[in-house]
């Protein structure tokens, strides 16, 4: 059964002018643990549907009393639109416990380099990430490269200014803007190869096994910052993103559901079995759902990895595979949402 929170608001803090910083009050005896970059799924009623949707918590653990989550609108979207018009102390809204593998833990004895690359609500899980490496981990340096459209644009402006000012040399933090005012004195235009090149040969040098890079922004930035990393060496693993948008042409994923025939899938919950049969143009979750198993999901488009399950028979096929890393896909998990079975022996086991 998937694991819920009822979370009450504490206060909701506006950003800018399309981006609120909503942070809810730990429970008392049940805290919600999770870790720097992880992200919570909500469940937020709109016009009588309860609409689930991830965001990305910006609070650290230990560090922040509150645990928050930043919200952007989105041209269009229910959630977002609603949350930044309606969300305000006392409410309370359901959430799954959190979840996700982009981030890294602080320890007090490590010494390394965090490399951020981010773009407009791309600095959540950054902010997280870096909150708990600058206080948990005294011998470690942050650097963050942030890209917006202008000054008042930038998410937690304020905050990132005063950790520059309280701790040095050990934060980096280099803002590029692409429509800047005219007495902006730092990077202009967007985030290019040729800036990611000057701007690492300006950071502090440590060992390769010591640097580690997370990038969290538009599909475009992340490819090209990876593609640059991966020039200058950077090995492969070294480097993880986040994405929030899927980049999947919904045309291509039409034709190739034409090919995917209809297969039972047993799936395995709660210590009980449960026999499905999936048709080519539904996912594994789609039929789950339909058949009115408690399945843990949110994104529904192959991202926020909610939905992650371990096939241990049988073969899958994703339409979308970006939410899971090369070593999850490697030990046989897949993502129901957007999973096919391609055999008629599949055996897929959740949490």
């Amino acid at each position: 059964m998937t694991d819920y929170y009822n979370l009450k608001v504490k206060s909701v803090v506006r950003e800018t002018e399309d981006a609120v910083t909503i942070h809810f009050k730990q429970p008392l005896f049940r805290k919600v643990k999770y870790k720097p970059g992880q992200f919570l799924t909500l469940l937020v009623p709109v016009n009588g549907e309860t609409l689930r949707r991830s965001y990305s918590m910006c609070s650290a653990p230990t560090l922040d009393s509150t645990v928050a989550v930043t919200i952007k609108r989105v041209e269009g979207g229910k959630v977002s639109n609603h949350l930044n018009d309606h969300a305000k102390s006392g409410d309370v809204i359901q959430v799954m416990k959190p979840m996700g593998h982009f981030g890294t833990e602080a320890s007090k004895n490590k010494k390394r380099h965090i490399v951020l690359f981010g773009a407009g609500s791309g600095i959540t899980p950054l902010m997280s990430i870096l909150k708990s490496v600058l206080f948990y981990e005294p011998n470690s340096t942050v650097s963050l490269v942030y890209g917006n459209r202008n000054e008042q644009s930038i998410i937690f402006k304020e905050k990132l200014t005063e950790y520059k000012e309280k701790f040095g040399d050990r934060f980096n933090l280099v803002h590029v803007l692409s429509k800047p005012s005219e007495n902006w004195g730092g990077y202009t235009g967007r985030i290019d190869e040729t800036k990611v090149v000057n701007i690492l040969n300006l950071l502090p040098k440590f060992s390769e096994e010591d640097t580690e890079y997370f990038l969290c922004g538009p599909h475009a930035l992340m490819d090209m910052v990876e593609t640059t990393l991966k020039k200058t060496k950077v090995p492969e693993f070294k480097i993880h993103h986040e994405s929030f948008v899927s980049t999947k042409d919904p045309k291509k994923v039409a034709e190739e559901l034409k090919s995917f025939k209809t297969h039972k899938v047993k799936i395995l919950i709660d210590g009980e079995e449960h026999q499905l049969t999936v048709p080519p143009d539904k996912s594994i979750l789609d039929v789950a759902l339909d058949e009115g198993l408690d399945l843990p999901f949110s994104c529904q488009s192959g991202l926020c990895t909610a939905c992650r399950g371990l096939c241990k028979e049988g073969k899958v096929k994703m339409v979308e595979g970006d939410g899971l890393s090369h070593d999850e896909i490697k030990e046989g998990y897949i993502l129901t949402c957007v999973g096919h079975p391609q055999t008629e022996d599949v055996v897929i086991e959740i949490g």
